[in-house]
């Protein structure tokens, strides 16, 4: 991406729900156990949920932090982008209800949907508003609430999946940092591995259709994992290379916390020492279009980046959906 005009990541914050579940809990409720659910997933607990804590709750409070740690008020943000498949309701964008809960006046709002993929697929939107000048301070969410579409019955998908919001604010520079490259892509012919059938026009949720479980959470995990494995590695390589880097140029890591074992992998094809790899999945699980922002903005505040390093973002979900951004993290290139 050729311009003198980049999007520099200037703030970062998080929100995660109130109540942990452990895999202890969860063997209380289902045939599972933890050592059953740590093997299989990486997974020790995550965060679920309240009646009073939806999409937009958690998406404003990470919004919040985000912008006051970028040192800006609310009135400097001109556009809000919010990647989420877990909206508050099927319209209006949820973007605009967190747009007015953060006092952002009148600046555009909208929601992405793009799955666990969402954020990566955020920060080139993202990027391209600010590279053509739509944009100067931009607001970037990923926010999901998964548990309200699982089906507690179901050990296969019940453990995977936990609730939080992660945001970054981009502003405009010249300095040569923020999104440096970017690989994304889908293929729609997978997009029945994983999704929710109920609640959409193709199939409105009757009472018929919500007695058949059709509103939960389902997913065809060998194949997931064989495509996330090939597709993260293959968008991570084509994107180092877009920017000019080797491998050896990444400081860091940061993949969808989907399974331990795709990160593993994943990492394993890139010939990348887990060292260099944020995992955070062991307390959160997947958090969906959250999982790469929350993992982010720990690995900012535990000082894993700094000014200057060279960050990888990787991920991959349902639609199916994939995409790896390289950024050069730091508000200037010094």
């Amino acid at each position: 991406m050729s311009s003198s005009r980049y999007a520099a990541i200037v703030g970062w914050g998080m929100a995660v729900p109130r109540q942990v579940v452990t895999n202890d809990d969860l063997a209380q409720r289902i045939d599972t156990s933890d050592e059953w659910i740590r093997t299989r997933t990486g997974i020790a607990e995550r965060r679920v949920a309240a009646p009073d804590e939806y999409t937009s709750v958690l998406a404003t409070a990470a919004g919040r932090e985000a912008i006051a740690q970028a040192g800006l008020a609310p009135t400097d943000i001109d556009m809000v982008i919010l990647c989420t498949c877990t909206p508050d309701r099927p319209f209006p964008g949820t973007a605009c209800v967190v747009q007015t809960n953060l006092g952002i006046p009148r600046a555009p709002a909208f929601d992405l949907v793009a799955a666990c993929s969402g954020f990566v697929y955020g920060m080139t939107v993202a990027h391209s508003m600010i590279q053509s000048g739509v944009s100067r301070n931009l607001l970037l969410i990923g926010a999901d609430i998964f548990t309200h579409f699982l089906d507690w019955n179901d050990r296969n998908t019940c453990v995977l999946f936990g609730d939080g919001a992660g945001a970054v604010v981009l502003q405009a520079t010249e300095q040569r940092v923020g999104l440096l490259s970017a690989r994304i892509g889908a293929a729609g012919e997978g997009e029945a591995m994983m999704a929710v059938e109920a609640g959409g026009t193709r199939m409105p949720a009757t009472p018929e259709v919500l007695a058949a479980g059709k509103q939960y959470v389902f997913m065809h995990g060998r194949e997931i994992f064989k495509n996330a494995v090939r597709d993260m590695s293959e968008s991570a390589l084509q994107a180092i290379a877009e920017a000019g880097l080797t491998l050896d140029d990444i400081r860091l890591v940061v993949p969808h916390q989907a399974n331990l074992r795709i990160i593993e992998a994943v990492a394993k094809r890139l010939d990348m020492p887990m060292e260099r790899v944020m995992v955070n999945l062991d307390r959160y699980g997947n958090t969906s279009a959250a999982s790469v922002p929350i993992a982010l903005c720990e690995a900012a505040q535990q000082g894993r980046i700094k000014d200057g390093d060279y960050v990888l973002l990787t991920a991959f979900g349902g639609g199916l959906t994939w995409g790896s951004v390289v950024i050069r993290w730091g508000r200037s290139a010094a």
